[in-house]
């Protein structure tokens, strides 16, 4: 499960307007970002025993079968893992995780809470659990990263898969009774790890016995099982009997394990800048769960348009400073900059931020953010507003718009010609009617982004439409 988290993220949001000069001094909307601050195990008992007895019977069966890669411990020196969780291929963020909780190494309860590195990045239960895993969630629009298959778990470690489970809900907003999707894999020196959570059907194709080598694609991050939204629980034990908890992390306070797991051990907080973005409108962050969120992202505008520039951090802390710039297409000047000074460890918050100016020069701009140690530039694409005859075929209209293939035009007027051009105005394609009327435009061809449509009626009436190409 995912309890409250405590150094969460700060997303910000900076509204460009063309006209007039505002600053503001305090956010103009946002709030703390807290999933379920509710304390409840991702398992309960009677399913985590039954997992137990699950793969101590699977891994007889195999042993019987002479299928069992580690029966008799074929390594006695433990597995270094990478880190769990990737973003796909397809996934342009800059990152897309967080943590929210560590293992639990306080056996009191409830609310006494000490994680490895002695700090309370953890839970605990009035039932006396104490956390057994490590909770990795998914961050920015965490609902459309799962609908994306945007956030892959992969093998931490080379080994055999013992079990697997597949076929349950994967949109779990509050704790209950139901049953993850997992995948359980067996180490070289007996230890096994537990990946929990997974999108409904994303699991491995491989089986029960099949080997998997480490960093190799496992699942994809979901909300199965008791979970108050997406996020993979880690969780590994030192052999199949199940009695030693393993904390992967080597810290002052782990009095499981004196040595880390990890090949390269993370930081305890992980300050970054997960995603920079330009939106066309407020993206909605967090509807009501499991709606999948509204990003309302663009990369293409006109110098009529309002711009939200956004970035999304994790980990920050209070006097944290966050650097943005925005960057002229001419690669030299800068049309603003400023420093934004984190006053809360916990929040996500937009603001509205009209600086003085317009965009005064079209092409590719730069939205720059440093903040952690590194820095992040999105591009995005201004061009001038055309000269739009509104008045003239104002009932006009296609549909749908975004759209990947064909383009239908709705018009009381003859359309005899149909021009698709680029944002910087250039002709991509034209077509002429004699005598029928244009009523399709087939863009199933154009690469995606921002295009302008221009047609015109019988009698020279014009108009232009902003056209998406998704």
């Amino acid at each position: 499960m995912i309890s409250k988290i405590t150094h969460i993220t700060l997303s910000l949001f900076f509204l460009i307007s063309m006209s007039y000069s505002q600053v503001p001094k305090t956010p103009s909307g946002g709030g703390e970002y807290i999933f379920n601050p509710n304390k409840t195990p991702c398992l309960t008992t009677d399913k985590k025993n039954n997992i137990k007895e699950l793969l101590q019977k699977n891994v007889k069966t195999l042993e019987s079968q002479n299928k069992l890669a580690y029966s008799k411990n074929t390594s006695t020196v433990n597995p270094l893992f990478i880190w769990p969780v990737k973003k796909s291929s397809t996934n342009s963020y800059n990152d897309v995780w967080s943590i929210s909780n560590y293992v639990d190494h306080n056996s009191a309860a409830p609310n006494q809470l000490t994680d490895y590195n002695c700090g309370s990045k953890t839970y605990d239960t009035n039932s006396g659990y104490n956390h057994q895993g490590l909770d990795i969630y998914t961050w920015p629009f965490t609902w459309k990263l799962l609908d994306d298959d945007a956030v892959e778990i992969i093998a931490a470690s080379s080994g055999q898969i013992i079990a697997k489970n597949d076929g349950e809900f994967d949109r779990s907003c509050d704790f209950n009774s139901n049953t993850w999707n997992a995948v359980y894999v067996q180490h070289a020196d007996g230890s096994v790890a537990w990946y929990g959570h997974m999108k409904n059907g994303s699991t491995t194709s491989k089986s029960v016995g099949d080997m998997v080598s480490q960093g190799e694609y496992l699942g994809i991050i979901g909300s199965s099982g008791n979970s108050t939204g997406p996020h993979l629980h880690f969780e590994v034990w030192e052999d199949n009997s199940y009695t030693k908890l393993i904390d992967p992390y080597s810290g002052t306070c782990n009095n499981m394990n004196s040595e880390s797991w990890w090949a390269n051990q993370k930081p305890y907080t992980n300050p970054k800048i997960n995603a920079l973005l330009t939106h066309n409108q407020i993206p909605n962050i967090f509807p009501a769960c499991p709606t999948t969120e509204t990003p309302n992202t663009n990369n293409d505008f006109v110098t009529s348009d309002n711009i939200i520039f956004a970035v999304y951090v994790r980990d920050q802390t209070v006097n944290d400073n966050i650097s943005l710039e925005i960057i002229r297409p001419d690669n030299s000047s800068v049309f603003g900059n400023w420093n934004v000074t984190v006053q809360t460890t916990a929040s996500s918050w937009y603001y509205y931020w009209d600086l003085n100016g317009y965009f005064d020069m079209v092409g590719e701009w730069k939205w720059r953010a440093t903040f952690g140690g590194e820095t992040i530039t999105h591009t995005f694409n201004v061009t001038n507003a055309l000269n739009v005859k509104d008045n003239v075929l104002k009932d006009t209209s296609v549909y749908p718009n975004p759209s990947n293939n064909l383009v239908h035009i709705v018009s009381k007027t003859k359309i005899i010609n149909a021009e698709i051009t680029s944002i910087t105005g250039k002709s991509i394609r034209v077509l002429n009617a004699s005598t029928k009327a244009i009523e399709t435009v087939d863009i199933s061809n154009l690469p995606k982004g921002l295009y302008f449509l221009n047609l015109k009626g019988v009698s020279n009436e014009q108009k232009t439409i902003k056209l998406i190409k998704n």
